[in-house]
Formats: structure tokens, C-alpha cells, sequence
């Protein structure tokens, strides 16, 4: 899909590191035991497995964030229907061959996590489907939108893991001959996948360039086989331009000058997506600041690390038009299942809540 060898060596790891989690996590879910204001009744909360997951994915990630789903799901009592990006079938359908051998050798149904490949008829067939219990896709806000909507008008439920649009802040004390290369490691792993990716590149490039950048370095399609861009800074844009508040899916890295660390944190949380951020900083109080109620309204807010390669121990998601969705670890597992509160009467009388007596 154009990762580069390493990234993509890291992604398998990432999923083989999932499953690992989620062999531990499966002897940790559960729901508490709460007390009851009413005298011999026991109050607990019992989770259930919401039966099929249906998962679609995006090309950019076409292991990693299956793994996110697949392995969680499947610890919570799920089966799964994975539907790939079509651009990455093969790799879908090698990763499947090994999750069900995996599966049979333990005596279990393979079909416990089954693939169909397609394109955006099958994606819209799931989402129609009152048999998907829950329906995760990662992909673009605005195909995210139309998801959500065919979801919810079956009164189903969706986990949405949508656009991003990820700032690094870089303070006085930072090495930005550290940083720049981080924030352009954050995009790289976009770029060189169809010839409709180069595509977008160089309408991002362009519309910079209306809007008052200027490219200092890149900005090109290289001249070899494959679809491959270069590297593109672009300084001089309004920190409210329209095309620096686009998600554009190519290793383009805009650069901006801010006067003050309230000015740079409203600027990071003006733009619609709210994937991931960070700060460069040795500043105890401004880190505290960047992760309090005034600072990021990101999902993922880190500091003195660039905003990729998230840990699979944390929750991963993000807010606003990044649709609200978590997946991996913390307690993400809970949109895998279903809650019931249940009440216990062990008592030999019937009394009712808040001590209602009707006489």
C-alpha cells in the first residue's frame, strides 16, 4: 500500500502485540458489583458479547487497525466480518488465512472471523444490515457521515475512527532539527498508493499555493515507476486557510509562526478533526496546560513525541469530526458489548426503590 519496509514490519507487530493484550484483557473485563439502597438485593453490572462486529478499513492501515478490532472483539465473545480496503485485498486475505488457521488449530470455526471483499456496495450493504450488531469504520469524515446515518437509521451502533489532521507544536526550547522530521515521519506513510493519491498531492500543492504558500522544499512527483511525491514543506499560509484544515492524505507538512502558546493551542483546536496532537516542551506548567480542559481537544494529546505510532495499551480515537469512536486499549473494549444493570432480590419481601409503598 507504500509503507516503507520498517513501517510495515511494525504494523504485523502491532497486531501480533494486540493479541497478546488481549489474552490478558479477557481475565480482566467485567462489570462491578454497586450497592443497593434496598436491604437483601445485590446490584451488578453484566456485560455480553453484542454479537457480529463488522469492520471496515481504510488502505493506510490495512493490518494494524483490523488487529485494534479483530482481537478486542473476539476476547469480549464476537464473531467478525471484515470487510478490507479494495486496494489491499491481498494483504486482507493473507492476514485472514492466518487468523483462521490460527482458529482451527484450536478446534474453532475459522468462519469466526470471515472476510468479504468489495467496494463501497458491500460497505453500504453492512450498514444497512440489522444483523451487524456493531459496525466499525475507519476511512474519511465524509464517507464516515454516510455511514453513521445508515447505521443509526436501523437504530444501530457505529464505532467511527475518521479523519485526522494532526498538529505537532514545536516551543522555544524544542530541537526542531528533531521535530521537523518527526512531523514529516507523521505523513509519509500516506503517500505512494494509486495514482489518485499523487492526485491529491499535487491539488494540495496547488490550492497551497493560492492561498498564499510557498513550497520550500518539494512539491514534486518524483520521476520513477510507481506513484511516489516528494516530501513537501510549505511555509506562509494563514493558519486558518482552508487547505491547511484539510486532511489531504499526502506527505505535505505545512509550517506556521505563533506568538503565544494561547494562540497555538486555539489554533490546534479550530480545525474540525481531532485525531492527534503534540507539543514540544520542557515546560512543566504548559505540558499541564496542553492536557487540561483549555488544552488539545484531540483524542491523542502527547508531548515531546510525535502524534504517530500511538501504544495499543491506550484507548485510540479521536473527538469532533474524527468521530468520537476508541479502539485497542483502556476500556475501549466496552463498545464490543453490551451492559445490563441487574438487580438481585435475595430477600424474602418485594420493596421497591427510593421506598415507594403504595398503600
Amino acid at each position: 500500500m507504500g509503507k516503507i519496509l520498517v513501517e510495515s514490519v511494525g504494523e504485523v507487530k502491532e497486531y501480533v502485540d494486540i493479541c497478546d493484550y488481549a489474552v490478558g484483557l479477557s481475565r480482566m473485563i467485567g462489570g462491578p458489583i454497586l450497592p443497593s439502597e434496598r436491604p437483601g438485593h445485590a446490584l451488578i453490572e453484566q456485560w455480553n458479547p453484542v454479537g457480529l462486529v463488522g469492520i471496515i478499513m481504510a488502505f493506510n492501515f490495512p493490518v494494524a487497525v483490523y488487529g485494534w478490532n479483530n482481537a478486542i472483539a473476539m476476547i469480549c465473545g464476537n464473531v467478525c466480518l471484515w470487510k478490507g480496503a479494495p486496494t489491499t485485498s491481498l494483504i486482507s486475505v493473507a492476514v485472514t488465512k492466518i487468523i483462521a488457521k490460527v482458529l482451527e488449530d484450536n478446534k474453532l470455526p475459522g468462519a469466526i472471523c470471515s472476510l468479504t471483499c468489495g467496494g463501497a456496495d458491500i460497505g453500504t450493504a453492512m450498514a444497512k444490515d440489522e444483523q451487524v450488531n456493531l459496525l466499525s469504520f475507519t476511512g474519511s469524515t465524509q464517507v464516515g457521515k454516510q455511514v453513521t446515518l445508515m447505521v443509526q437509521e436501523r437504530s444501530g451502533r457505529s464505532l467511527l475512527e475518521l479523519g485526522g489532521n494532526n498538529a505537532t507544536i514545536a516551543f522555544e526550547d524544542a530541537d526542531l532539527s528533531l521535530v521537523v522530521p518527526l512531523a514529516l515521519f507523521a505523513v509519509v506513510g500516506t503517500a505512494g498508493q494509486s495514482k489518485q493519491s499523487v492526485s491529491m498531492f499535487l491539488g494540495a500543492v496547488e490550492e497551497a499555493k493560492k492561498e498564499g504558500g510557498t513550497v520550500v522544499y518539494g512539491g514534486k512527483v518524483m520521476d520513477r515507476p510507481g506513484n511516489y511525491a516528494e516530501l513537501t514543506i510549505v511555509t506562509g499560509l494563514a493558519h486558518d486557510a482552508s487547505i491547511a484544515h484539510t486532511e489531504t492524505f499526502a506527505p505535505i507538512l505545512y509550517v506556521f509562526k505563533f506568538k503565544n502558546e494561547e494562540e497555538v493551542f486555539a489554533w490546534n483546536n479550530e480545525v474540525k478533526q481531532g485525531l492527534s496532537s503534540s507539543i514540544f516542551t520542557k515546560d512543566l506548567g504548559r505540558i499541564f496546560r496542553w492536557l487540561g480542559p483549555k488544552g488539545s481537544d484531540c483524542g491523542i494529546v502527547n508531548v515531546n513525541i510525535p502524534t504517530s505510532r500511538a501504544e495499543i495499551g491506550g484507548a485510540l480515537g479521536g473527538e469532533k469530526h474524527t468521530g468520537g469512536g476508541r479502539e485497542s486499549g483502556s476500556d475501549a473494549w466496552k463498545h464490543y458489548m453490551r451492559r445490563s444493570t441487574c438487580t438481585i432480590n435475595y430477600s424474602e419481601d418485594l420493596p421497591l426503590a427510593q421506598g415507594i409503598k403504595f398503600q
